[in-house]
């Protein structure tokens, strides 16, 4: 890989944890607010609720691919235990590309969803202050690269190898 490009993946993933601190602090703050205004204050913000529900959705799939960025997400990894080195790495192809193509296929269906939304499938109460399709635009982007992460993941050597696999009674010979 050249230094550009290092570099610009360095730049990408401090983009991206930054924009995820961002949306968690404001997240934080909001919800702080809200409680503040109505324990002390019976008021509260009005267009606060949905817009938490929105940050709550964009966090999460920001997080997920943050996860899968960095090898983090939930994984079963029973074979290892248990599996030939060879068939180990078979395993390994299989389960992140069938992970690839699950992904793609919520992609494809989130896109679905947030075109129906856009259409005007579903109608937006007082509160929204944006129409609800632009929250949900996050479903198939985050679906769709954490489908092209796992594909290329497939594709390539494992970055690490398990903690198992350094037991030097366990380590090949």
């Amino acid at each position: 890989m050249t230094f550009a490009a290092q570099r610009g993946l360095v730049w990408l993933r401090r983009f991206e944890n930054g924009l995820l601190a961002l949306l968690v602090l404001i997240l934080v703050g909001l919800a702080s607010a809200q409680i503040v205004l109505r324990d002390f204050f019976q008021t509260g913000i009005a267009w606060a609720d949905p817009l938490m529900r929105d940050l709550v959705l964009w966090t999460g799939m920001l997080g997920a691919l943050a996860a899968v960025r960095d090898d983090r997400h939930i994984a079963l990894d029973l074979a290892d235990r248990f599996l030939a080195p060879h068939a180990r790495r078979i395993a390994r192809r299989v389960t992140l590309g069938f992970t690839s193509v699950l992904c793609a296929a919520m992609c494809w269906y989130s896109c679905k969803l947030v075109y129906l939304d856009f259409a005007g499938a579903t109608a937006t109460n007082g509160m929204r202050i944006v129409p609800a399709w632009v929250p949900e635009a996050i479903l198939p982007v985050g679906f769709g690269l954490m489908a092209l992460r796992f594909a290329l993941r497939a594709a390539s050597p494992p970055a690490h190898t398990p903690a198992l696999l350094h037991d030097p009674a366990t380590a090949p010979k």
